[in-house]
């Protein structure tokens, strides 16, 4: 196959929708560019946060369910996301987050790049890279994820055989792969079995990669099958369409196709700015917008 382009969202769960919006736009100046809700269980949320043009490679997606417990990262899932700054950012960048009361670690240095650890509100472990190539803007970008594979040998082998990427280094404890075309990284970790992961809020649903249209999805899909995999049909998620599949080591991985994009139901400089349903749930909004929690600070 080798069509994969990196990395298009990472989802994760968290438990405070407000809190989940001050966060992520006050603190990493992420601009909200979808609200919209689970197409699988509207009550709930779903924020999409990125550039300013919501671009496929820049997305962290959150599905804030009020009632989820706190999450533990574990083996089945991604363990850390990684989001890159110009190097020389990094000390404005740890200024910032010491105003913000935020608690880092660091920096410390994995191959051979600056590494500052933090948590958002949720527990999610988050690395603040900086990496060469990186152009200055006034927030991170999506670099990658450490995956806490539970079968690290099988996941890296449909990494690179399947989907194009390409060995980059190893350290102790951890073998990176580099995304075709380079600039995001997947960093395996390889310490030896790890309990399972404890999903909830602060945890990584899944990760979706990059395709560049419609047909390539179905010969992926058809690539997955011929692997022994269990890919889903083909699903119209309004912004892209999308595969997931359960990968060998247990991790949630999604194929979505760069169009039709966020623009396809509010305008491009309206990004964000209003609730928008797809089609098939309209005539329901009055009854989803009553049961939605409400994404202002209460009073």
């Amino acid at each position: 196959m080798k069509q994969s382009f990196g990395l298009h969202h990472v989802t994760m769960l968290s438990s405070d929708p407000v809190e989940t919006l001050r966060f992520y736009c006050e603190v990493l100046r992420l601009h909200l560019v979808k609200r919209t809700v689970n197409f699988d269980a509207p009550d709930i949320h779903h924020l999409y946060f990125g550039d300013r043009d919501g671009r496929p490679g820049t997305l962290l997606t959150f599905f804030p369910f009020t009632d989820a417990a706190r999450g533990h990262a574990g083996g089945g899932a991604a363990a850390a996301l990684s989001l890159a700054i110009p190097a020389e950012a990094m000390e404005d960048w740890i200024l910032h987050l010491a105003e913000q009361g935020i608690d880092t670690f660091g920096p410390s240095q994995r191959f051979g790049e600056p590494v500052l650890r933090f948590e958002d509100p949720f527990g999610l472990a988050l690395d603040l890279v900086g990496r060469e190539g990186v152009a200055p803007g006034p927030h991170p970008v999506l670099a990658g994820a450490t995956l806490a594979s539970q079968a690290p040998d099988a996941t890296e082998a449909l990494l690179v055989r399947l989907m194009g990427y390409e060995p980059a280094g190893e350290e102790p404890g951890l073998r990176r792969l580099a995304a075709p075309g380079g600039g995001q990284t997947l960093d395996l970790a390889r310490g030896g079995a790890l309990p399972p992961v404890e999903p909830g809020a602060g945890t990584v649903h899944h990760l979706a990669f990059r395709v560049p249209d419609d047909a390539s999805l179905g010969a992926i899909r058809a690539e997955l099958l011929a692997w022994g995999l269990d890919p889903t049909p083909v699903l119209d998620r309004r912004y892209f369409r999308s595969v997931y599949v359960r990968e060998p080591g247990g991790i949630l991985f999604e194929f979505a196709t760069d169009p039709p994009g966020f623009a396809i139901d509010e305008p491009a400089d309206r990004l964000g700015t209003g609730l928008q349903l797809p089609p098939e749930l309209e005539p329901q909004r009055a009854a989803i917008e009553r049961r939605l929690a409400p994404l202002t600070p209460a009073g």
